[in-house]
């Protein structure tokens, strides 16, 4: 045998022993998470047990502690799949693993680092030009629980000379190779060193992440949240993180990230759900929506809301128990005068407009009761409930002053054109006409930032709500108090549970803020329009409205933000052209931009392609390079019948495909004739949104699919994406794909192909 073949023997030899190691710690690693999941089922049962008797106090101390292994619970299940994936070898001589959550014997011994904990961190920022103390970094590539394969960077010249080497097929190209589930898969293991700062960039501030297709923004948003919610518990483990995305499509295709790494507490939403009870799906014309999300619309509203405070023309003359007093325009003014001057929202200040008018009213009805009865001083209290319980006076206030509710004062100034034409003058009469609408019509996603401009503005119904809300505090400062007390046990069982991590005083007291009902933060922050949230993290920001910026940054007055998004992809008339343009009205200068320059998911042929497209079309976009080239560019079928020409191309696409995810992306007026005439064909393989592995076949519009990624994308009649202002919605369909690219028209070929 050769000296090659001899060291070629060795190095398998030694490979092998190296992944049968590998394999007996991970799966120690796993008997770990095993015991512990069973310790805490049993621990949960054992409360169960206990019921809810027994003093307040013992009753919260259960509470809390049955939530708290609800929660440990959420997170073992979340992160079984590739529990570890990572392994530094540092000067020290030390072996550090790296994955999901950290993991410590009964003893305290670590036996994994949480990939958020700083000294996890060299995992991701560590080179051969500046090793951090790491000799080697070690990919596990595991499925499920088992390790398939290792893949190392040396970074330690020593450790070459001496033969330690073990490459393989490249833990990031197997991750970008694999073929989409319909679900967004976390990038933990793979995050690179541009990436991985953003992710650790400070919590204060907005922080702005450009990027173009493909950069991995939604990743380092989900990555980045989880990452804050670890290293700034105490602050936001009780205001809680807001993420908001694009759509319900995109909402689902992420939904099991987070829980993938180790947090459960995120509240998501897309923009049609940010206000409690309201889920906006009805759909109107993009002009329409352009008008709603203008900065004017906050007048709008105001001047609707104050168009409801009426001072009568004449004077009205009131039948209270026999006697007419007269209610002149000079009384109503004085008294909304008065009530304004309060500073309270118009349900809230009205109190005190009624409470004005039936003073007066009253003082006035006792002096016509006394003169008729000659003077007599016998008590008169009970006017004051007759002209309370009056119903001229009961009308009459209410023309005045009516409560209000958002969806009614936002239905009535819609459907009548004198309300909207008084409220608007600074719309011309062509934007006010858009804005009609039947009053029987459904919230639109443009509707929600206005709804909840009116809530600012109305207030609650009623004073009850702010007496409700003391109450709330006061019995949050209870629990509080009773929280304190149990804190040192819990940490103790924390401690002796082996799973890293942190709890607080107001994390326990909240468990019990809904009584027998717990709701953690989250789940508490989804119905109540007032939370605020400590950060929020917004995705394809580049398509909000100044409305839905306001909505967003009133949940989170502190101004602690993560913006995700590309400019070039703007593709809503009311999104923005320029990140100033968008935040400068509600960020001024409190904002900093980081850009991501690396495109993992495109291959080079249809990124660039994409690129040349837009670019013909007028769009200035600088594509970010991409790190493979892939085995297919782009391929355009000129057909007669576009239709046809799908169900034509869609057996091959499928074959080359293997087992991948196909999408056809078509403008929306094409979508539903595309979903019956494949599923005609494919069944119930033909899908909507993100797919699944029962769907390997959707059907979408450009809009919907931003956000997404498919294995192909069929895309039909390119040329209807891009009429008018709308190539951001061509080039967010050609940008879709990991691996093909197919295009149907029977319209001709856009410019740049």
């Amino acid at each position: 045998m050769s000296e090659v073949e001899v060291a070629h023997s060795e190095r398998v030899h030694h490979g092998l022993e190296e992944l049968a190691h590998e394999r007996d710690y991970v799966a120690g690693l796993y008997a770990r998470l095993d015991e512990l999941r069973e310790e805490k089922l049993q621990q949960l049962a054992s409360v169960r047990r206990d019921g809810s008797v027994g003093s307040h106090q013992n009753r919260s101390e259960r509470d809390a502690f049955a939530s708290l292994y609800e929660d440990r619970l959420a997170q073992l299940n979340g992160v079984d799949d590739r529990l570890v994936f990572g392994r530094l070898d540092l000067d020290s001589g030390e072996q550090r693993y790296i994955g999901r959550i950290g993991l410590s014997t009964d003893d305290l011994r670590q036996l994994m680092v949480d990939w958020r904990a700083p000294e996890a961190g060299t995992f991701y920022q560590a080179t051969a030009f500046e090793r951090l103390g790491v000799r080697r970094r070690r990919h596990l590539i595991l499925s499920g629980r088992e390790v398939k394969a290792i893949e190392d960077e040396v970074l330690d010249a020593e450790l070459l000379v001496e033969g330690h080497e073990h490459q393989g097929e490249g833990a990031l190209l197997a991750a970008l190779n694999a073929k989409r589930t319909g679900r967004m898969a976390d990038i933990v293991g793979t995050i690179q060193a541009e990436q991985d700062r953003i992710v650790r960039a400070p919590l204060s501030g907005a922080l702005v992440v450009q990027g173009g297709p493909g950069t991995g923004k939604t990743a380092v948003a989900l990555h980045r949240a989880a990452y804050l919610l670890y290293t700034h518990r105490q602050r936001l483990g009780s205001a809680g993180v807001l993420l908001v995305g694009p759509s319900s499509s995109f909402m689902n295709y992420i939904e099991r990230v987070l829980p993938s790494l180790g947090e459960t507490g995120v509240v998501m939403s897309s923009l049609g759900r940010l206000y409690p009870g309201i889920r906006a799906t009805a759909r109107e014309s993009a002009r329409t929506a352009e008008v709603k999300g203008r900065a004017v619309m906050a007048e709008v509203v105001a001047a609707a809301v104050a168009n409801r405070q009426r001072v009568p023309a004449a004077d009205r003359v009131l039948e209270i128990e026999g006697h007419r007093l007269v209610l002149t325009p000079r009384q109503v003014r004085r008294a909304r005068d008065k009530a304004r001057a309060t500073g309270k929202p118009h349900n809230e200040a009205r109190l005190t407009f009624v409470k004005i008018l039936l003073r007066e009213l009253t003082e006035r009805l006792t002096e016509e009761v006394l003169e008729s009865a000659g003077g007599n001083t016998a008590d008169r209290s009970y006017l004051a409930e007759e002209v309370r319980s009056a119903r001229d006076v009961r009308v009459a206030l209410n023309l005045a002053w009516m409560p209000m509710t958002p969806e009614k004062l936002l239905t009535e100034l819609f459907a009548k054109p004198a309300l909207l034409e008084a409220a608007a003058p600074q719309l011309s009469e062509a934007e006010r006409e858009l804005l009609y609408r039947d009053p029987e019509s459904g919230w639109t996603e443009a509707d929600v930032p206005l709804l909840d401009e009116a809530a600012e503005l109305l207030g609650e119904l009623d004073g009850g709500k702010a007496s409700e809300a003391a109450a709330r505090e006061a019995s949050r400062r209870r629990d509080l108090d009773n929280a304190e007390h149990a804190l040192e046990n819990m940490h103790q069982s924390m401690a002796d549970a082996g799973v890293d991590g942190m709890l607080t005083a107001e994390d326990l007291a909240a468990f019990n803020a809904a009584g027998e009902e717990r709701l953690n933060p989250a789940e508490r922050a989804v119905t109540d329009r007032n939370w605020a949230f400590g950060h929020v993290v917004v995705d394809e920001a580049q398509e909000l409205s100044a409305m839905q910026w306001r909505l967003l940054t009133r949940r989170c007055p502190v101004k602690s933000f993560t913006i995700v998004g590309d400019i070039a992809q703007t593709s809503s008339e009311a999104g923005a052209h320029s990140w100033a343009q968008a935040l400068e009205p509600d960020f001024a200068d409190r904002w900093s931009l980081e850009e991501l320059t690396v495109n993992y998911r495109t291959p080079s042929q249809i990124a660039e392609a994409a690129v040349r497209v837009a670019n013909a079309a007028g769009r200035d976009i600088s594509a970010p390079k991409a790190v493979r080239e892939g085995e297919w560019p782009p391929v355009v079928d000129e057909v007669s019948d576009s239709t046809e020409g799908v169900l034509a191309a869609v057996p091959e696409e499928l074959r080359i495909l293997d087992g991948g995810l196909l999408a056809i992306i078509a403008a929306p007026q094409r979508v539903a004739g595309l979903t019956a005439a494949l599923r005609a064909v494919y069944g119930a393989r033909v899908g909507h949104g993100a797919g699944s592995l029962e769907q390997d076949i959707v059907v979408i519009d450009a809009r919907e699919a931003k956000g997404l990624e498919f294995d192909g994308v069929i895309l039909v009649e390119p040329l209807e994406l891009s009429r008018g202002d709308r190539v951001g919605d061509l080039y967010v369909a050609m940008t879709r794909p990991t691996q093909r690219l197919r295009l149907i028209t029977s319209e001709g070929v856009p410019a740049g192909l």
